[in-house]
């Protein structure tokens, strides 16, 4: 076994169970995983967003 099946098998488990994790924990994973990937923020924001509607937050206070 590989870091990167291990990666995969953490990722998509993370995917599962994202609109029940608390939404600074979401940031923190999206931002992390995006890091350095501008032009795929968008496709994996939809594809949470659409695979978990209850994703959709208000806008931050501020």
């Amino acid at each position: 076994m590989t870091n990167d099946h291990f990666a995969k098998l953490l990722g998509k488990a993370a995917m599962d169970v994202w609109g029940s994790m608390p939404r600074d924990i979401q940031e923190a994973i999206f931002e992390l995983a995006m890091k350095g990937r501008t032009t795929e923020r968008e496709d994996l924001a939809r594809l949470l967003h659409d695979r978990h509607p209850r994703t959709l937050h208000p806008a931050k206070p501020g």
